[in-house]
């Protein structure tokens, strides 16, 4: 049964030193869908998480969420990690390894069944695809049939927020792509809002609707996941050679001669190397990298790249000390990036308002679609 995943009013500021490093971080948002905490390595995404779930009890600070505070140490207020509905998911699954993947359901099933929710034990199973592995034990699961194990572990505490901590990060690119498809469907199928840990620029593009920028500690920006992927001057955190736009487009034809995946782009043909689990009329999201985009004033002719966008300039921002230059190009509601020489834009006469051509190869899309 899907059930609704409306906006939860959330808080957080915390302050903390430890080992060098100093978290001072504060949010004040609304948790609806996949919020993901993203930034690089060491910028304190984690302690942040274990802040929210309890298991830091030495942050200034407080946590509130909805109309409940978990903490605020003005009051030397601290409620347990046990008394929060709270669900955690950790890199290494954590799985009882002397009981069954169903023993391991059932047993949160028994401890959470005083919970109020409407989580049930056969829709988790059924979501996540775990009849075939109910009989074994952990140690003969694969890294992606344990996550998914221990994600549907977590569900079963019947939570009022999950918390995913990096959960693909143990797990090979093909790995990943397996169980991606599942952790979208989470807020939708289940009702719970989920704050998402990654570093990883792919996997924020395909979860998140709202993105969270942390590093060295502090907050660099709350916002769409469009708008935060886009924003230039959170480059020196997401990566220069990272930049980019996300694209949401319409699957129009599955094309079994050539195996591509046909799409619409507000009205503008798009293909990519075939994703055979994609339906005809499912949205899919791409991300785009701007070191991916080629631009032309001109129709081009004689080319073997298949997708030929046309689009408005939005903006030009040229950097003076290297040789580049972002240009945004607008296709009607959305828009792509490109990274092309100072020189080019010179040569080419772009400017603002002008319209352009867009290529972007086919080849650039992953095939499981984490660009």
């Amino acid at each position: 049964m899907t059930q609704a995943c409306g906006p939860t009013p959330f808080a957080c500021v915390a302050r903390l030193r430890f080992d060098g490093f100093d978290l001072d971080a504060e949010i004040d948002t609304s948790l609806s869908g996949t919020t993901a905490l993203f930034g690089p390595s060491g910028g304190g995404k984690s302690t942040l998480l274990r802040i929210i779930a309890g298991l830091e009890n030495r942050a200034d600070g407080h946590v509130r969420f909805g109309g409940n505070v978990w903490a605020d140490s003005t009051r030397r207020l601290f409620i347990p990690p046990h008394q929060r509905p709270v669900g955690t998911v950790f890199q290494d699954g954590r799985l009882f390894a002397h009981l069954t993947v169903a023993g391991n359901l059932r047993y949160a099933d028994r401890r959470s069944r005083h919970w109020a929710g409407s989580i049930d034990l056969g829709t988790v199973i059924d979501r996540l695809s775990l009849e075939p592995l109910l009989d074994r034990r952990p140690d003969t699961l694969s890294g992606g049939e344990r996550q998914r194990v221990a994600l549907g572990r977590t569900l079963m505490t019947r939570p009022r927020l999950l918390l995913l901590d990096e959960p693909l990060s143990a797990l090979d690119r093909e790995r990943k792509a397996d169980i991606l498809p599942y952790l979208r469907g989470l807020p939708e199928t289940f009702g719970i809002p989920t704050i998402y840990v990654s570093h990883a620029v792919e996997e924020i593009a395909q979860l998140a609707e709202t993105v969270i920028v942390l590093a060295e500690g502090r907050v660099r920006g709350i916002g769409p996941v469009t708008e935060m992927l886009e924003r230039i001057d959170l480059q020196p955190v997401t990566g220069r050679f990272e930049a980019g736009a996300l694209l949401e487009a319409q699957v129009t034809a599955q094309d079994e001669t050539w195996r591509l995946t046909r799409l619409d782009l507000e009205g503008q043909p798009l293909v990519m190397p075939m994703l055979p689990s994609l339906a005809v009329g499912e949205t899919v999201r791409l991300r785009v990298r701007a070191r991916d985009v080629t631009l032309a004033v001109t129709p081009p002719e004689g080319i073997s790249t298949r997708n030929i966008l046309v689009g408005i300039i939005d903006s030009i921002a040229a950097e003076s000390d290297t040789a580049f230059a972002e240009v945004t190009v607008s296709l009607r509601t959305q828009r792509l990036r490109a990274r092309v020489t100072r020189e080019a834009v010179a040569d080419l006469g772009l400017g603002v308002g002008a319209p352009v051509y867009t290529l972007v190869k086919s080849a650039s899309f992953d095939r499981r679609g984490l660009v």
